[in-house]
């Protein structure tokens, strides 16, 4: 196969890696009522087993970054996903609250690599009016990671307890990883930025995570991504405990209809890339193209403040999807944004770095979620995550700068 054509393989591996990842993050929110029972936990005590999760995630987003750009895509993608599996099959084992949370905790260090790591895949062998679409077709296995899920977890459960759900998407992982490990290709010498150049891109300069740090664009995008990410993590992580305590949903039910408003946003990452690439074929700036497209779908989640308004449950799940379909289109854009703007050895360093705010935020606001909901109800936290993805933009625009290649200068040595 050519190695034009072998791209689409290797964001394919990507894809599959994010449906595994949210297939193991996933097993816990469907069998949280379970869980919640057997362990007698709280609002307030459920949000600080994911709190757990994120707390890892946020502390080696940045570590997994820097690491996958030293170690390469193929090294570093591995060993994530053999820790994270490994992780997802001890929760079995988790016999209170503090052997969950410290399970949590060891998934959320493997989970972090996902993201840089395929993001730097997508980054090495696609060029930048083709990214926004591979980072949604990568994203997209978020979605439909999400839409397994609940059916699959639910039935695993009810027939086999909670337990076995765990070690059965603990074990998908190593599946993938016996054949990244076996199929992986290197990608092409030649930047696809400079398709039909004949000479190889010139020597790349090594950023450190200092230099970055000190770059507009990271520390605008880090605080632009604590308004975003906390949206979709409330979703994953509390969707299926809504449905229970405000809507009166079994777990039967449960597993019959939490999968729809993932399956809608599956549609988002597509659209979103497929949005921003209509504008760039119309002339628009890699600016103009990634910050609209956001703008629009941060508009579609605005529809969690009808959601938790309504009456009919039916109607609640439809505007969560409108929602969540919103998250993804951005998703797919800002996930595009680090290749537009730092070199290939850099780009899973960037968006750890960046991940790290999506991390804080979503620690901070699962915090909130919990408190909220024990002492108030659901309808403050669906008000304040219909207004976040609004902040996000605002930042995009103001404060972020454009998106064109950095100018670096190697120093003298």
């Amino acid at each position: 196969m050519k190695l034009s054509r072998w791209r689409w393989v290797m964001v394919g591996f990507a894809f599959l890696a994010t449906v595994i990842n949210y297939l193991d993050r996933q097993t816990l929110s469907v069998a949280a009522p379970a869980l919640r029972e057997e362990f007698h936990l709280s609002n307030v005590a459920y949000s600080r087993v994911i709190f757990g999760f994120l707390l890892a995630y946020t502390i080696m987003n940045g570590v997994s970054g820097a690491l996958i750009d030293r170690l390469g895509s193929k090294v570093g993608y591995a060993i994530c996903v053999a820790w994270w599996s490994a992780a997802a099959m001890l929760h079995a084992f988790a016999q209170g609250a503090l052997s969950l949370w410290f399970f949590r905790f060891l998934l959320g260090m493997g989970e972090a690599g996902n993201w840089p790591a395929a993001i730097k895949v997508v980054a090495e062998w696609f060029p930048a009016k083709e990214r926004a679409l591979a980072c949604g077709l990568f994203n997209s296995g978020s979605a439909v990671g999400a839409i397994l899920a609940p059916p699959l977890v639910a039935w695993v459960l009810l027939q086999f307890g909670w337990r076995m759900a765990f070690i059965l998407v603990g074990v998908t992982g190593f599946v993938w990883l016996a054949a990244w490990l076996a199929f992986y290709r290197e990608p092409p010498a030649v930047s696809p930025d400079a398709a039909g150049d004949e000479a190889p891109a010139a020597a790349p300069i090594r950023l450190s995570v200092g230099q970055l740090l000190r770059t507009r664009f990271v520390v605008c995008f880090m605080i632009a991504k604590v308004f975003m990410d906390p949206v979709w993590y409330f979703y994953i992580f509390w969707f299926p405990e809504y449905l229970k305590h405000a809507r009166n949903f079994n777990m039967a039910d449960i597993g019959k209809y939490a999968w729809i408003p993932f399956f809608i946003a599956s549609a988002g990452n597509l659209l979103g890339g497929l949005l921003s690439g209509w504008l760039l074929r119309r002339d628009y700036s890699v600016t103009v193209a990634r910050k609209a497209s956001v703008t629009f779908f941060a508009v579609l989640m605005s529809a969690a403040i009808p959601a938790v308004l309504v009456q009919d449950a039916s109607v609640s799940i439809a505007f969560v999807s409108v929602a969540m379909l919103g998250y993804t289109g951005c998703a797919s854009n800002m996930l595009a944004m680090p290749a537009d703007v730092f070199p290939g050895n850099a780009v899973a360093s960037v968006y750890g770095l960046a991940s790290m705010g999506s991390g804080f935020g979503g620690m901070l606001f699962t915090l909130i979620t919990g408190w909220v909901v024990d002492h108030f109800s659901y309808t403050p936290v669906f008000f304040g995550f219909g207004v976040m993805p609004l902040i996000c933009v605002l930042i995009l625009w103001v404060f972020l700068g454009p998106l064109r290649p950095l100018l670096l200068v190697k120093q003298k040595e």
